[in-house]
């Protein structure tokens, strides 16, 4: 039997001895802790390479390479040069090749999770490796170590800082306190630390050791996945008492045991009867690949992951304006000409923050938090500059959501129609893009036919097709044509409106060639049959614009309204209580949503922006919804990803708030009652014998009368 033994300057608490098989030897395996005493540890070497046949060297700082530079350790050297009778080893090799494959092993596992993650690396010059694989995925590195090796203020963001710092050349060297004021500056080592907490707070991945994070609590690592090793029970649960939402480890489980890389490569060594230096990757991947040593993905209190997104609004009228803090207070007072004034120089604002979103949280354990980005111009001044002028805005904002850690962004309104509705923007932005049409296209068809069924004027079938008319405004549209696609499977007879022709018949031959169950009726106007239609929905880009006439729908049908700005205005719902006018298809989210007000119930969104929370909450970051043709199989999938996530079509709504029963009871009756007024036939009136009309013959003059004589002109 061979003997490994690991001396570490850890704590002596966790110290063992068993025997166990491992690569076809029996091995003893020992670890004894010394509590950071390095003479006592020197003294524990010289005594065991007289009895082992390999040691491992634990709890202390490997020797690392640190840009093109290669950096010794005095004291790792020092203890290492103690044994010259058998290997001796700090597993550093082991180390950088599990570490390395726990982060590449997530990314895979649970795709697309550090994308853009905002992580804090408590010693960067320790953890350099493990920076360099995030850099891949992400920009939004942060390296504590000027904070905690020298007390300056200042931490540092990218590799190459890192590299200048580690090197002795980064200018934060300058910063240092002259050796004589350190003992005073107690202040600014509160300081220091109040950055550090800080910095934990906005981090979404931490790279620290246990006893690293043994300072802070749940403020600072609530939420937080950690990039950690040798995670004990006790440790995972410690974790988890402070929030933790999941522990990445790289330290292997062998015999049912966790032991450290040092102890592993030790066992190694000494199964093989090999040195370090006569020990190769190819050995190392084929004990890996023959002892199955995974990295290990922990969850503290259950399967939890955390996706972050970012959502973009813009006001859609003047009077949006006017309730934006601090603009609400100029708005209160400010004459027409002013407000025309604020609204063009909103247009070239640059974009910010309106909200933080969170408390989002699926049935599957799936989380998702995000941020509402507003840029500044109205429908009207999107519209009256060039689609570049919207693209470098939106680019704009996505930047910032990358910086603040978003894996994926969606557009709101008319930031999704303009130019090739966000083809160009899902090109040159640093993250995924989607416009949100898939779901807008799900919601809207989703609330008219909820809406129908509960009006209960129209039959409809088991399967959900509707005996009856419909018709589409806007249908060349993004939204339109896939609600056109959609709808010819659910109706006997389609309208399909738009004022491109030559579009609306490319939509009706791809209808024909997807399904033959509806009569197609193609027209440039909405102004025809209008009285003659039991469902509407509209999505066009009007802004405004007066899309059809109300007082001609016919009594009883539902409109649904996709656009923004809303295409049937509330005064025109107003003058028709008999039809039911709702706009598109909101969505209440599962959890208890905190965020600002955006005009619609707690807990409910607009379902584009449903679309872009689905997709983070699902792990799909990519360019999902794009472009003006949009396929109907991704509004089927975001809908049964809906379902899977717990998402809900909330209370229909109108321009007025969400419709109660007896609101939608009153419109049945009253659309009933019209029906029934509009069939009746018009009584005919009775026809009276008109008077005979006198005759305006001019009197004769009497005969005594003169005639007036003629005056000259």
């Amino acid at each position: 039997m061979k003997t490994v033994v690991s001396i570490s300057l850890g704590p002596a608490g966790l110290d063992f001895d068993f025997r166990t098989r491992f690569l076809g030897r029996r091995l003893r395996v020992l670890r004894i802790g010394t509590d950071g005493d390095t003479s006592r540890a020197e003294t524990l070497l010289q005594e065991w390479q007289q009895q082992a046949d390999a040691i491992g060297l634990g709890a202390v700082r490997d020797h690392r390479q640190v840009g093109v530079r290669k950096y010794e350790q005095a004291p790792t050297r020092r203890l290492l040069q103690q044994v010259t009778r058998v290997p001796a080893t700090t597993g550093a090799r082991l180390r950088d090749i599990l570490q390395e494959w726990s982060i590449r092993h997530t990314q895979s596992t649970l795709p697309g999770f550090f994308n853009n993650s905002r992580t804090l690396f408590m010693s960067g010059a320790a953890s350099y490796r493990a920076a360099q694989i995030l850099a891949e995925f992400t920009d939004n590195l942060v390296f504590a170590d000027p904070v905690r090796e020298l007390g300056i203020p200042k931490f540092l963001t990218s590799l190459p800082a890192l590299e200048l710092y580690v090197a002795g050349t980064h200018p934060l060297l300058s910063w240092q306190a002259p050796q004589i004021l350190r003992p005073s500056l107690a202040v600014l080592q509160e300081w220091n630390q109040f950055l550090l907490r800080k910095a934990l707070h906005k981090a979404h991945v931490v790279a620290a050791s246990f006893d690293e994070l043994a300072p802070f609590g749940l403020e600072e690592l609530a939420g937080k996945t950690v990039l950690s090793a040798t995670t004990s029970r006790e440790r995972l649960a410690s974790l988890g008492e402070r929030g933790v939402d999941m522990v990445v480890d790289y330290t292997p489980v062998i015999s049912g045991r966790l032991l450290g890389v040092n102890v592993v490569e030790a066992m190694i060594m000494a199964a093989l009867g090999k040195r370090p230096e006569e020990l190769g990757n190819d050995d190392l991947l084929e004990i890996i690949e023959s002892l199955g040593i995974e990295p290990r993905i922990l969850y503290p209190a259950g399967f939890k992951r955390r996706s972050r997104f970012a959502f973009v609004i813009h006001p859609l009228s003047q009077q949006y304006l006017a309730k934006a803090r601090p603009l609400d207070t100029v708005a209160r007072f400010s004459p027409p000409p002013v407000m025309d004034a604020l609204e063009k120089i909103m247009a070239y604002s640059p974009p910010f923050t309106y909200s933080r979103v969170n408390g989002i949280k699926s049935p599957t354990g799936a989380e998702a938090e995000g941020w509402l980005i507003t840029v500044g111009g109205t429908p009207k001044e999107i519209m009256a500059h060039s689609p570049e002028f919207t693209y470098r805005r939106l680019l704009a904002a996505a930047e910032m959501a990358r910086r603040m850690g978003a894996q994926i962004m969606g557009l709101g309104a008319f930031t999704k129609v303009i130019g090739d509705a966000g083809i160009t923007v899902a090109k040159r932005a640093p993250l995924p893009i989607t416009t949100g049409n898939s779901y807008s296209a799900s919601g809207a068809l989703w609330a008219a036919h909820e809406a129908t069924l509960r009006l209960g004027l129209v039959r409809v079938g088991p399967s959900g097709r509707m005996a009856g008319k419909a018709m589409v405004v806007g249908a060349t549209g993004a939204i339109g044509s896939v609600c056109a696609r959609l709808l010819a499977r659910a109706v006997d007879e389609l309208y399909l409106v738009s004022p491109e022709s030559a579009k609306l018949l490319a939509l009706k031959e791809t209808i024909e060639h997807e399904t033959d169950n509806s009569a197609l009726h193609l027209m440039g106007t909405a102004e025809r049959h209008l009285d003659d239609m039991d469902m509407i929905v509209t999505a066009t880009s009007g802004a405004g614009k007066k899309i059809l006439d109300i007082m001609q729908v016919k009594p009883g049908c539902v409109i649904t309204d996709v656009a923004r700005p809303l295409d049937i205005p509330a005064e025109d719902v107003a003058k028709r209580p008999d039809v039911l006018v709702i706009e598109s298809g909101e969505i209440r989210l599962p959890g208890e949503v905190r965020m600002k007000d955006i005009g619609l119930p707690p807990n409910v969104v607009f379902a584009c922006l449903a679309e872009t929370i689905l997709l983070a909450l699902e792990g799909r970051f990519e360019n999902f919804t794009l472009g003006r043709q949009i396929e109907w199989e991704k509004v089927r999938e975001i809908y049964q990803l809906g379902l899977k996530h717990g998402m809900q079509l909330a209370a229909i709504s109108g321009v007025n708030g969400p419709y109660s029963d007896a609101d939608l009871q009153q419109v049945r009756e009253l659309a009933l009652a019209a029906r029934e007024t509009a069939a009746r036939p018009t009584p005919k009136p009775r026809s009276t014998p008109k008077p005979k009309p006198k005759s305006k013959s001019r009197p004769r003059p009497a005969a005594n009368s003169r005639r007036p004589a003629r005056g000259k002109g």
